[in-house]
């Protein structure tokens, strides 16, 4: 009976708590929604723009440096490693932004946390694409190289 009356009262502490944070939040979104919404545009502008550079892109070889040597590349038979490392990455920030509607010890709020990741975000897309139209390099991806889309005929926009 005790520990029904003990969870009740926890689940009450912090349903006051996520609404509370919630509140506060809401009211930051209130006055900062614009750079928000910038910043959602920009993720937008990047996408259009990687896509564009795929038409431009002309295959070649690949060029070997350093990094190419010392790291084997992974191919398409284990491309799953990169995509699982970077969902568990993403995705542990992502929880790890929302802690404070959860535990006691806020040390920030969300919807500002969110909006300095994405200024620096659309500050690096920003140079990114202005790199990435201003050179034209082959592309390292195993389905760019011109003997893969000779023997593949997958056409230059798959780079």
């Amino acid at each position: 009976m005790q520990m029904t009356i003990y969870i009740a009262r926890e689940a009450a502490k912090l349903w006051r708590r996520i609404a509370m944070e919630m509140s506060v939040e809401l009211q930051i979104f209130s006055e900062k929604w614009k750079l928000l919404l910038l910043g959602l545009i920009m993720q937008y502008v990047h996408g259009v723009a990687a896509r564009g550079i795929h038409y431009l892109h002309r295959p070649g070889p690949v060029l070997q440096d350093l990094g190419f040597s010392l790291l084997p590349e992974l191919g398409p038979d284990k491309a799953y490693v990169s995509e699982t490392l970077f969902s568990v990455i993403f995705f542990s920030f992502i929880l790890w932004t929302f802690h404070p509607f959860i535990y006691h010890n806020k040390r920030f709020y969300t919807l500002l946390l969110w909006l300095r990741v994405l200024a620096i975000l659309a500050t690096c897309q920003g140079l990114r694409i202005i790199t990435f139209y201003s050179t034209h390099l082959p592309g390292p991806n195993y389905h760019c190289r011109e003997v893969m889309i000779c023997s593949e005929n997958i056409g230059f926009s798959k780079c």
